[in-house]
């Protein structure tokens, strides 16, 4: 299972639903993350490499509040 963020985001879904298990990142910010770091949305978690997973954890973190800080600013 791919992990960002220190979520463990599912396998077999693609990769535009699989960042929606990341708190704080709905359809438009998965979608956005997607454009961003020019990774298909249609490909599987599965098979997103280590580079990708570290474009897409830095863009989340740099950009977006999400995951722990999010948790925290709201809680």
């Amino acid at each position: 299972m791919p992990r960002l963020l220190g979520v463990d985001i599912p396998n077999d879904k693609q990769v535009i639903y699989s960042l929606q298990y990341l708190y704080g990142v709905g359809p438009i910010v998965a979608r956005e993350a997607c454009v961003k770091t020019k990774i298909n949305p249609t490909k599987r978690a599965r098979d997103l490499d280590e580079d990708e997973l570290s474009r897409l954890s830095t863009l989340l973190e740099r950009d977006y509040t999400v995951e722990g800080p999010l948790r925290r600013q709201i809680g």
